[in-house]
Formats: structure tokens, sequence, C-alpha cells
């Protein structure tokens, strides 16, 4: 099916990009002026990219609905969000096991997608994600333990748990936003709706840091030679997201894009030097066993 590739092909985009915002916000940015970067660079490509696709195609503006606004910025309100959640957590636990925290966003989106666009998940569905969630409360535990309810209560399990509410409610809305453009396409649904949320994202951010970080933005200008590559391969995971959303259940498509996973491990090992002790290794194998029970039962 092309939802699962574009779903693989996301998480592999996402990780790479994830590990370049962890780069400069260990390189001189906050982690705001990391985040306005994943959004300040993507911005011109997809600009570019939605008129030269319907240029080429010769399809006409479609329409949408009034309700399309009010998913799209939501989705993109929620994202920057998240994405600032994921670059402070970064701080605390290494890289496979930040992400791992982010992914409560499969359970959570599928709980959003029924109560906002009514997408259904089956009981044999939520059975493997309740499996991944308990992976993830294995890796909540602080480095080197602790007692009680110290072990989950902790900084960066909670950056993890609401970076993955958010995310879950910027991808159902970012759902609702395509199945509001009135084309048979597509790609023409998702790059329209990339191009909106984007946009608004970067101005919004560059308000905030004006107001609240003053000289970020210079500082995020000033970084344009490894930043720009943030905004491309933003771009690439965004799209490939966005396509997906408009062809299957936004839980489903997180599901299978959980093979991040184990793309963010052999990140963390091969470029940080990171390791990963064996408590952590079996949160790691209990949410791929619930990605995998995922990948199965959407067949």
């Amino acid at each position: 099916m092309s939802w699962i590739l574009l779903s693989v092909a996301a998480a592999a985009f996402q990780t790479l990009r994830f590990m370049l915002q962890k780069t400069l916000s260990m390189g001189g940015l906050s982690a705001g002026g990391a985040t306005l970067a994943r959004f300040f660079y993507s911005a011109p490509f997809v600009v570019l990219l939605a008129v030269g696709y319907l240029w080429v195609s010769g399809a006409a503006f479609p329409g949408y609905s009034g309700r399309f606004w009010a998913y799209a910025l939501t989705g993109g309100l929620t994202q920057i969000l998240a994405t600032w959640c994921v670059v402070a957590l970064f701080a605390h636990r290494n890289f496979a096991v930040g992400i791992t925290f982010k992914k409560t966003e499969v359970v959570q989106t599928a709980i959003v997608g029924f109560a906002l666009l009514g997408d259904r998940v089956s009981a044999s569905g939520m059975a493997a994600i309740v499996l991944g969630l308990v992976g993830v409360l294995v890796l909540s535990d602080v480095p080197g333990g602790g007692a009680g309810w110290r072990r989950f209560a902790n900084r960066a399990a909670g950056l993890g748990l609401l970076s993955g509410a958010l995310f879950a409610v910027s991808a159902v809305t970012y759902r609702g936003a395509t199945l509001q453009i009135e084309s048979d396409d597509p790609f023409l649904r998702a790059v329209l709706a990339l191009a909106a949320v984007t946009v608004s994202q970067t101005v919004a951010m560059s308000f905030w840091l004006r107001w609240r970080e003053a000289g970020e933005i210079g500082r995020v200008a000033a970084a344009w030679r490894r930043a720009i590559w943030i905004g491309i391969a933003g771009l690439g995971g965004s799209l490939c997201w966005f396509t997906a959303f408009t062809l299957q259940n936004a839980a489903y498509v997180f599901a299978v894009g959980q093979v991040e996973v184990i793309f963010s491990l052999a990140a963390s090992v091969l470029f940080f030097g990171e390791k990963t002790t064996a408590k952590e290794g079996w949160g790691i194998a209990l949410v791929t066993a619930s990605i995998l029970g995922l990948v199965l039962l959407a067949h």
C-alpha cells in the first residue's frame, strides 16, 4: 500500500530532521530557534512546490470548506508546541529514548481521531497500541532508577508525553484539513495544506521569537548553512505525512511511522555515540513489537 511506504519515508525524513535539530540546539540555538528553523527553511520550498505542481499539472486551484483553516491552524500551532517539547527533551535523555517518548502519539492519535473525525481503530489494534505504551513507560524511568512515582513523574517523561499529545492533535487536524480540499488528487491536497500550514507556522514563530527571544531570529538566519537542511528534511517528512493522511486513518499512519524508533536508535549509536541500556533496549523492543502488530492489522 502506498500509504505504508509514505509513512516509512516520513519516519526516515523525520529522524534526519530531529538529528539536525538536536545538533543545532546544542550549537547555540534555543529550543524555539531550532523549532523556527524547521519551518522557516521549509516554507519557501513547499510554496514553490505547490505552485509548480499546479502549473505543471494544469489543475485549477481547488475549493475548500470553511473548516479547512480551523483544522490547518490548530494543527500548525500544536505541531509547533510539540516540536518545541521534543527539542527541549533532548537535553534530558539520549536521542533514541527521546524519540520513543514522543511515540505515545500513536495511542493518543487513535483517541483524538475518533473524537474529531470518527476514525476507528479495532480492538486488536488498540491492544497492539497499548503494548507500545508499556514500552514507553519502561523508557520513562529516570536515569539511575528512583523510587515510587519519580520513576515516571519526571521532566523527560512529561515532555515526551506532552509532545505525543500535541503531535496527535496536529496529525488528526492535518488529516481533517486535507479532507476539506475539494480535489481527488491526494498529492495536491497534501501540498496545498502543507503550504498553508508551514507559512502560518513561520509567521507565528517569527513574531513569538521577536517578542520573547531578542536576537534569536538573527541566529537562525546566521545558521542557514546547516539549518537549510532541516527545512529540506522537514519538507520531505511533512509531505509524506500529509499525503499518507489523505489516504489512511492518522493512527495507522503514525503506527507504521514508529519505525522511526529503529531509525533513531541507529542514529543515536552511529552519529551521537550514545549508549542504550538493557532496560531501554527492552522498552524499544516492546514499542517495535507494537509497530509490527499494527502493520499486520492494518492489512
